[in-house]
């Protein structure tokens, strides 16, 4: 019992070790620009030629664009029915080609360094000049009138987020780089002997993947997922952070307005990702014995 208390101290100790540079790197340099951006939020600010100038407006912010910027809460409306759409288009993506690049095959290495290499390269002023220049969008999906076809059998309130996946799906599938190689890493964790028992008993590949693999990947799943949200949430083609920019050099709205609506999208973030942990996050035991049967 004793040893046994001992170690986990041990372990404990370890653990805040590892995360104590985190530690020492937030409170340097995040915990007062958060602090102050939340003060900001509940000021109406100034930048003079002599300095910063607040005047405290209490939730005037916040309620203002609730009740008086219907724009804002339209972008993020929008914006936030195109993410429900394209989350599960790249995960699946990503699982799909992490599941054909993880079989025997030549050359591995080359096509992840292919995959990956979008990732490295669309900063967000490529991706905008990519775009200027037509190279995200697919031919085929005007030349055959689908754009028309979605307009005129979807409602207007879910056929825009439905457009705006089906011209952005190259990029989309751009971002899908880091998630490949998370489910690369989670299928390189299960034991191939596991797959071979389970050949041997006469399993399908079908029901291998359903059984084994995907029960494997159900934490990594989740990693993409909540990856995934965060990087559309954040990226350069973000028309509420766009948004949220534009406010900040209008002379009647400013830094403390556009700092009001960037706390509410944050918190819309984190409401978001706690949903996300409460239906994907449940910590069940992967048993290969369990799944092979």
């Amino acid at each position: 019992m004793l040893l046994r208390l001992i170690r986990k101290k041990r372990e404990m100790f370890t653990g805040y070790m590892f995360i104590l540079p985190w530690l020492i790197g937030f409170l340097l340099f995040m915990a007062y620009p958060i602090y102050f951006s939340l003060n900001m939020s509940f000021h109406k600010v100034w930048i003079t030629s002599d300095g910063i100038k607040k005047e405290f407006v209490g939730w005037d912010n916040f309620r203002n664009a609730f009740l008086s910027d219907p724009k804002y809460m339209e972008e993020i409306v929008t914006f936030g029915k195109t993410v429900v759409f394209m989350i599960p288009i790249v995960v699946v993506f990503a699982m799909l080609v992490a599941l054909l690049i993880n079989q025997p095959i030549r050359l591995k290495g080359l096509f992840r360094g292919i995959f990956f290499l979008p990732v490295v390269i669309t900063s967000g002023e490529v991706v905008k000049e990519l775009f200027s220049q037509g190279a995200a969008s697919i031919p085929i999906v005007e030349r055959y009138g689908i754009i028309s076809f979605i307009e005129e059998n979807l409602s207007s309130a879910w056929s825009e987020p439905v457009i705006a996946i089906i011209q952005q799906l190259i990029v989309i599938l751009w971002y899908s780089g880091v998630q490949i190689l998370i489910f690369l890493a989670g299928l390189q964790k299960v034991n191939s002997q596991i797959y071979e028992a389970a050949s041997i008993d006469g399993a399908s590949p079908w029901e291998i993947f359903w059984k084994i693999t995907l029960p494997s990947l159900k934490p990594f799943i989740l990693v993409n997922i909540v990856y995934t949200t965060v990087d559309l949430f954040t990226n350069a083609l973000n028309d509420v952070i766009a948004l949220i920019k534009e406010h900040m050099f209008k002379v009647n709205t400013g830094f403390g307005y556009a700092t009001g609506l960037a706390w509410i999208y944050f918190l819309l973030i984190f409401v978001i990702l706690l949903v996300v942990f409460a239906i994907f996050g449940r910590n069940e035991d992967y048993n290969p014995r369990k799944a092979g049967r």
